[in-house]
């Protein structure tokens, strides 16, 4: 059985949404925390009300479904690159087609596109991704085998708080763009 089958067995959910759940926060906490070092502000803009970047949560996803232990290095470190580098790009275009704003912006970076992406960005998302895989994924696997039992009585609960801070998000940030996209339209 190879790792999508294993990805979309129901079984797998409430352990998926744990990591997803984990990462996200996680996200949240390292994006706040490199916004205080650089801006001397812990809080940034978020697209969801609570603490978690959901970016956060489908880039570790996504790494620890494709690299195995067996995986060459060569591969590990372009999946490395690649996965949260791809999952920002789109995260960054569709929240701009969608809602009209940018959440980050690295238009004066250097081999950047679209603003949303960029080299040296990717680069730490290589080094952030090996951390991850190699030392936390790890701790949280076995956290997860030592919570399983009680998340599995909440985990429907987080499920439903996840669907409800998306459409919250969603509202919110529409209205938002339909102010600004008043606000900017000519008068007619």
């Amino acid at each position: 059985m190879n790792s999508f089958e294993q990805l979309f067995f129901l079984k797998d959910i409430p352990m998926i949404l744990f990591f997803f759940i984990i990462y996200a926060f996680f996200g949240w906490l390292l994006e706040n925390s490199y916004n205080f070092i650089t801006k001397r502000r812990f809080f940034k803009p978020n697209f969801f009300l609570g603490p978690f970047k959901p970016m956060y949560g489908f880039a570790p996803l996504l790494l620890v479904f494709f690299i195995k232990p067996e995986t060459n290095w060569v591969v590990v470190i372009f999946l490395c690159f690649f996965i949260p580098t791809f999952v920002e790009y789109v995260s960054g275009a569709l929240l701009e087609k969608f809602f009209h704003q940018k959440w980050w912006d690295y238009s004066d970076l250097p081999l950047q596109i679209h603003g949303h992406i960029c080299l040296s960005f990717s680069l730490c998302w290589i080094a952030l991704s090996l951390i991850c895989i190699h030392f936390i994924h790890p701790g949280i696997v076995f956290l997860y085998g030592f919570v399983s039992s009680a998340w599995g009585l909440v985990w429907p609960i987080v499920s439903i708080y996840l669907l409800v801070e998306f459409i919250l998000a969603i509202k919110k940030h529409s209205f938002q763009s339909q102010l600004v996209e008043k606000h900017t339209k000519p008068i007619q």
